[in-house]
């Protein structure tokens, strides 16, 4: 057995992330002719995986209610779609989904990798993602599957925008114009909100978040895979001021409209191996 391939490359010129949900009659024959590989990763919701059997640490994304709102919009199935060319992969999502007949798309979202591996804010993304074999100790159990995190975020950039340069700087933590981290930033700023190794245990996740504009609107959508949902949770209620009643600054511009949780079982054969869960 192996993982899914496409998680550990980093982030796509194009990528599209599907979230569908089961209908009655829907069963994972359709999955199991699937292939997973560095042009597409697959998760499967809770709900779904009961159907059938457990996975022990999977359970359905958790809303937050407290100093801002988090949602949760668990869905049955994930999809994303990386490559360098859009079409060709709006062409395989279609085809994709003539084999999905027994699920129903709830949400679509077309991303796109901005600079080097920026946010459309301007600053750097994942500047302190893990590599090589720490990439795979965080990302995999040891039987080669992965728990994936998955929130489409919202940004009003022209709110952000609008504020001084050093404002800017101190709501991320750093400066954009060299990607240094600022000592003397506040509590609040994201840097310091989700420090990894300030946890304990450390809470480190293998980010491969990705922009998205659409309609008007933009944003990221943020995806952390790890071997559990502990230390995105942890980074989570942190950032939400669950922790110390500090709310990070990112939602001084941007906020989730949704969550979901997933479980991107390992490979054999090229295949889904779903044994984990009696198929």
């Amino acid at each position: 057995m192996s993982f899914q391939a496409g998680v550990l490359p980093g982030v796509p010129d194009h990528g599209r992330f599907i979230e569908l949900r089961a209908k009655p009659e829907a069963d994972l024959s359709a999955l199991q002719a699937l292939e997973p590989g560095e042009g597409l990763v697959i998760g499967l919701g809770p709900a779904l995986v009961m159907r059938f059997g457990a996975v022990a640490g999977l359970h359905a994304f958790k809303a937050v209610s407290g100093l801002v709102e988090v949602p949760s919009t668990q869905a049955d199935l994930w999809l994303w779609l990386r490559g360098d060319d859009r079409g060709e992969i709006a062409k395989r999502a279609r085809l994709l989904l003539r084999e999905l007949q027994g699920f129903e798309v709830v949400r679509m979202v077309d991303a796109f990798k901005y600079g080097t591996g920026l946010d459309l804010s301007g600053y750097e993304d994942g500047t302190e993602n893990p590599e090589g074999y720490a990439a795979e100790a965080v990302a995999f159990a040891p039987d080669g599957s992965s728990f994936v995190a998955v929130q489409q975020w919202v940004h009003d950039l022209d709110a952000f925008d609008a504020k001084p340069l050093a404002e800017r700087d101190h709501i991320i933590g750093r400066q954009i114009s060299d990607n240094e981290e600022i000592e003397t930033a506040p509590d609040f700023a994201h840097v310091k909100r989700t420090a990894q190794e300030s946890f304990e245990p450390e809470a480190f996740v293998l980010r491969r978040s990705m922009p998205w504009v659409d309609a008007g609107r933009e944003g990221l959508i943020f995806v952390a895979f790890g071997h559990s949902f502990a230390a995105f949770e942890a980074l989570l209620h942190r950032m939400v001021g669950l922790e110390d009643g500090i709310l990070d600054g990112l939602f001084r511009f941007t906020h989730p409209v949704s969550g979901a949780n997933y479980w991107c079982p390992p490979v054999k054969n090229g295949r889904l191996d779903l044994s984990q869960i009696g198929l």
